[in-house]
């Protein structure tokens, strides 16, 4: 981590040639500042999402060699259900070489079944699992990817993150599987923000058009690790949030730096009908993420990443489990 002083010295965008015209911005309250830091220190880590299966990987892998892209996580959104065995496998196998957490997302969601009120004006139900069938799905997802030597999962569901949680504490799968909340759940609120950190959640994403006093919000209540997309899918909303990423870490961390892409066709659920945009987009994340990176650097406050292969969440707060004390 770096020390004090250094993070004072950390600059915002057009600081000094704003203030030499008289624009000058008032000074940052230090009480919006996160207190918060991963363990082991470091504020923020990376992560390259939509990468949908090992071609896609070796692309994003290969463009963050060359680009200089330091990443930590890389997800993926079609689903476990959606790669072979030797897929996950060679996925597992290409990240463990470079210590890289690899993340994909369970079973079936309600966006994809047969059930209307997502496809209403209200989108009722969203992505939630509908029905035992949908959970059952989610748990055989779980199970067989962590045979796998897969290490992080991403829900979209309370009950499956909870049901998950249980898992993991009861030893169905290994202990330090890590439970990802997906950005089409995530929490808006401090409460919310909270509820998911107690139902087992090890890094929740939040939605990018949150405000920078929401995040400083959710930080007074919650250590939790935040996910946010610093460019978000146009599913998402399509915000392009770059200037702000040094007071997004500011105010959020510990905070997952997403490298999403706007104005990209959606590709999930993937397949090789979709070889080359998913190819092309994922070049492109890497991409973006070096702007990210370069932005920081220009800014002075590119150091307090955490160290690279660093995966855990530290100590979070949980509702009981069954036969807990």
């Amino acid at each position: 981590m770096t020390t004090d002083a250094s993070v004072t010295a950390a600059r915002r965008p057009g600081e000094q040639a704003l203030a030499a015209l008289g624009l000058g911005a008032p000074a940052l309250d230090p009480a919006d500042a996160s207190a918060h830091s991963f363990p082991g220190g470091g504020r923020w880590r990376t992560e390259i999402p939509s990468c949908e299966g090992p071609e896609a990987l070796a692309v994003v892998l290969k463009e963050s060699s060359r680009l200089d892209v330091p990443i930590h996580r890389i997800s993926q959104g079609s689903g476990v259900w959606m790669l072979t065995d030797a897929e996950i496998t060679e996925m597992v196998e290409a990240t463990n070489e470079r210590d890289i957490e690899l993340c994909l997302f369970t079973g079936p969601r309600g966006t994809w079944d047969i059930g209307g009120s997502v496809r209403s004006d209200s989108r009722g139900a969203g992505l939630r699992a509908r029905g035992h069938d949908a959970v059952a799905g989610c748990v055989e997802d779980a199970v067989r990817a962590t045979e796998l030597g897969v290490k992080c999962l991403l829900v979209a569901d309370e009950g499956v993150l909870w049901t998950l949680h249980r898992a993991r504490q009861s030893g169905i799968i290994p202990a330090d599987t890590t439970l990802k909340v997906s950005a089409l759940v995530g929490p808006v609120n401090p409460a919310s923000y909270s509820v998911f950190e107690h139902l087992g959640a090890d890094s929740i994403n939040v939605p990018s058009d949150l405000t920078l006093d929401h995040l400083t919000e959710i930080r007074r209540v919650s250590g939790a690790p935040m996910d946010m997309y610093i460019e978000a899918p146009d599913d998402l909303g399509g915000y392009v949030r770059m200037y702000e990423v040094a007071e997004l870490i500011r105010r959020g961390a510990p905070v997952y730096l997403k490298f999403g892409l706007s104005k990209a066709p959606g590709i999930y659920p993937w397949g090789n009908h979709l070889r080359d945009v998913t190819l092309s987009t994922a070049k492109e994340r890497v991409r973006r993420g070096r702007l990210a990176l370069d932005l920081l650097a220009r800014h002075g406050a590119d150091g307090e990443m955490a160290p690279l292969g660093s995966r855990l969440p530290g100590s979070l707060r949980r509702f009981p489990t069954e036969g807990s004390a």
